[in-house]
């Protein structure tokens, strides 16, 4: 896209005088084109006509520079992206093995309890059964205690 600029726009963005604008224009130095009422210069030739040509240079390897400063940022960022997704993947796997593992370890601290329960009732029952035996053999030993007495 071509932006044109009158002289007098282009003189006060340039700060040069009218003679040498149409000067320049007159040694190709600048694109122009004449209308009914003024001249109009193209914006983009201004550069190349005021900027030497060595500066020009500069600006273009330093632009190039720039172009491959920001694509190496540019992937940079993209790397940085993709690991932190990647990231974010393996702790959400980590989670989920963490979470079935909590499940896993619920279910048995639940049957531990149902047999730590049973195994207490059972553990009632033989000391019952003990006491009970106990008190048998007293009851037997003191018979035999008193027939020996007596006799």
């Amino acid at each position: 896209m071509q932006t044109w600029l009158s002289i007098e726009e282009f003189s006060q963005l340039t700060g040069k005088d009218k003679k040498e604008i149409i000067k320049l224009c007159k040694e190709k130095k600048l694109n122009c084109k004449k209308t009914k009422d003024s001249i109009l210069i193209e914006v983009e030739s201004m550069a190349k006509s005021l900027v030497p040509l060595q500066e020009l240079q500069i600006i273009e390897k330093e632009h190039s520079i720039a172009e491959r400063t920001i694509g190496m940022l540019l992937a940079l960022h993209e790397k940085v992206l993709m690991s932190k997704d990647e990231t974010i993947e393996a702790l959400k796997e980590e989670n989920q093995f963490l979470k079935e593992s909590i499940y896993s370890i619920q279910e048995v601290y639940e049957e531990s309890k149902k047999t730590i329960e049973r195994l207490q009732k059972q553990l009632e029952i033989c000391q019952e059964e003990l006491e009970f035996c106990k008190r048998k053999y007293k009851l037997m030993w003191g018979r035999v205690l008193k027939k020996e007495e007596e006799n």
